[in-house]
């Protein structure tokens, strides 16, 4: 049976507890940043004690005058994060705070379904469980790799993930782990991650682009996520390019994911591979039968030229349609992220010259474009932060 998570009783006490999220505080402190009497402000507190949602913690310095109590919130708090990606699982466990207090990755290929996919995530929190990192869950947070309607919690037509279509991920995983549940596309909880603890902490407005398996841009503005009317807002990846272009997955012809995602990139580099254009890759593909992105990435690192010109490549079709998401969203940053973004710095290199070389030069005046430093934490974190927004709400 679904366990009933307590919540927040007003909006006064949710925006208490997301301001707590931070870390704790003194109740001094917390009086400086809200808009509540003192009075007011002591009860709600308390009564976030009384339901379990905080704690006391000790005396804060003295500010002058009769020391502050400080508060946090409550330590048995915990939160699942699961980062389904195209060709691998990761889940970890953290406190109220979103610090992961463990994190545990596999490959898994999306293309087995859903049932066999999420069995696996339950397995892998299920050794957290059995770790000792905790009893019960607050809440979990969930990514996919595909178009998510976020009011249902379910993939609607993913491309790359078949037999996913309208499969209740939400209701799935809300019953297997006793807890409130919500989902949400990758990208979207790496860009959460990233506003979180990232590069993105004090940006309000910003994109994160993620370049795997497939391509997505997170959009956020204000400090919230751009989900559009019905949740495709960001899928860049089905942007065309190229009239002439090879087949998506999608189905259309010349999509930016067709000519560099990673799949994409693996058939380039075979065929660059075959036709004598890299002898590191024609020796990696007579060796093991197949290339991937790593491949690439590694002969870059070599100084291969036919890589090199491979990844230029696909960084300047990146940097075109990036070129005008910039100039039409005029983003304070622009953080690249993904398996294939760690091809680094020449890729990130040619996105930056396309991208500073065609956007209005208004947008670009001070737009810092980089690469992520959250790696693999980023979707779990934001997976954690996308849950306990909901959980610290008042409705």
């Amino acid at each position: 049976m679904k366990r009933t998570t307590i919540r927040p009783e007003n909006v006064h006490q949710a925006a208490l507890l997301r301001l707590l999220r931070d870390g704790g505080r003194s109740r001094a402190e917390l009086g400086d940043v809200v808009d509540l009497s003192r009075s007011k402000l002591n009860v709600e507190l308390d009564r976030l004690v009384e339901l379990g949602l905080a704690e006391p913690d000790g005396l804060a310095a003295s500010r002058g005058g009769r020391r502050s109590g400080r508060v946090r919130l409550s330590q048995a708090t915990r939160f699942a994060g699961i980062d389904v990606g195209a060709t691998s699982i990761d889940v970890a466990v953290t406190d109220g705070e979103l610090k992961v207090l463990g994190h545990l990755s596999e490959p898994c290929d999306i293309r087995e379904g859903p049932a066999a996919v999420l069995d696996r995530a339950i397995d892998l929190l299920g050794k957290l469980h059995r770790d000792g990192l905790y009893d019960e869950l607050t809440g979990a947070g969930i990514g996919v790799p595909g178009p998510v309607s976020f009011a249902e919690g379910v993939p609607v037509v993913p491309p790359i993930m078949p037999g996913w279509d309208r499969y209740p991920v939400r209701e799935t995983i809300g019953q297997a782990l006793c807890c409130p549940t919500m989902v949400d596309n990758d990208v979207n909880i790496m860009a959460l991650g990233e506003l979180h603890t990232g590069l993105a902490r004090s940006v309000g407005d910003f994109l994160l682009v993620k370049i795997g398996t497939g391509i997505g841009c997170g959009i956020v503005v204000d400090g919230k996520i751009y989900r559009g009317v019905s949740g495709s807002a960001g899928d860049i990846g089905h942007i065309r390019v190229d009239d002439l272009g090879p087949v998506c997955s999608c189905g259309n012809s010349g999509c930016l994911e067709a000519y560099f995602g990673g799949a994409a990139l693996a058939r380039e580099a075979v065929e660059v591979a075959r036709s004598g254009g890299s002898p590191y890759l024609a020796e990696r593909l007579a060796v093991a039968g197949t290339l991937t992105a790593e491949d690439v990435g590694a002969a870059a690192a070599q100084g291969d030229a036919g890589a090199i010109g491979l990844i230029r490549d696909g960084g300047r079709r990146v940097g075109q349609v990036l070129a005008s998401l910039v100039s039409f969203f005029n983003p304070g940053l622009v953080i690249i992220a993904g398996g294939v973004a760690k091809l680094g710095h020449v890729l990130l290199a040619e996105i930056r010259s396309v991208v500073y070389r065609r956007s209005l030069p208004l947008a670009t005046g001070n737009l810092p474009i980089v690469l992520s430093e959250l790696g693999e934490t980023a979707g779990v974190i934001g997976a954690t932060r996308l849950i306990s927004d909901h959980v610290y709400s008042a409705n």
